[in-house]
């Protein structure tokens, strides 16, 4: 019997947000196909149910009226054992998807398997959103992620950074001028973290603090003080703690 990571030679993802509202409704589907060794892509993203909207409603949310995207193109081959490796480790659901979610078709040499249902819905919509994530990087859409960090203690200040290359499944943090490479998982991780407490800008300032304490800036050029200007939302998850203790991490692990 042939192994799994010998036989398969693409997946085809698609998604449905179901009941989100518009604009943030949409669906997808990205094709990914390995066989000749090269990642191939097409992506087909159409954000849904915006016809009863004004435009003014669609600018209020962060988007724009013209949101849809398509593309075909390559993405850097480093995808490919991840995307492996989740696909060998899920387990399929018998039932079907009724509130939105994603559904994975696996190819072999080309041949469409039948659609699957991972019952890991979360992280196949995570894996998708970072194959997004790196086709708009690839394609210059979007500039990667990166995240600036300052840290106070007494009269030290530790000033650092964690960017993270979609493009290339690769994040560097870099301290003092040096930088180095760090664990995609880690990494990605605490980049959750950091977009889960809420971040009050009537307190940013454009410069980092000074004072004892830890400051962010999450790439929009404002700097947020960790405690005061960046509260938890949840009070049973410290998201603010965890971000002071992921970046601490980091910056004391050379």
């Amino acid at each position: 019997m042939t192994s799994t990571k010998s036989s398969i030679t693409g997946l085809v993802l698609e998604y449905d947000s179901g009941i989100i509202p518009p604009p943030y409704s949409h669906v997808f589907r990205l094709s990914l196909d390995w066989s000749s060794g090269d990642l191939s892509t097409v992506l087909d993203l159409h954000y849904t149910e915006r016809e009863e909207l004004s435009e003014e409603e669609i600018f209020d949310e962060g988007f724009t009226p013209n949101d849809d995207y398509s593309h075909k193109g390559t993405l850097n081959s480093v995808w490919i054992k991840p995307l492996l490796q989740l696909y060998e480790t899920t387990r399929w659901s018998s039932k079907d998807i009724e509130d939105g979610g994603i559904t994975v078709t696996p190819l072999e040499k080309g041949k469409d398997e039948g659609v699957k249902i991972p019952s890991n819905q979360e992280e196949w919509q995570l894996m998708a959103q970072d194959l997004i994530q790196a086709i708009y990087e690839t394609v210059k859409k979007e500039a990667p992620l990166k995240i600036d960090y300052r840290q106070v203690e007494g009269d030290q200040i530790t000033d650092c950074s964690l960017t993270v290359h979609f493009s290339v499944r690769e994040v560097i943090f870099e301290k003092n001028g040096a930088s180095r490479v760090v664990n995609w998982e880690y990494a990605i991780q605490l980049m959750k973290i950091v977009f889960t407490p809420d971040y009050h800008y009537e307190l940013a300032k454009e410069e980092a603090g000074t004072k004892r304490g830890a400051y962010i800036n999450c790439g929009d050029g404002y700097w947020h003080e960790l405690g005061k200007g960046v509260m938890n939302i949840d009070p049973s998850f410290d998201a603010v703690k965890k971000i002071r203790t992921g970046f601490a991490d980091l910056i004391e692990g050379e």
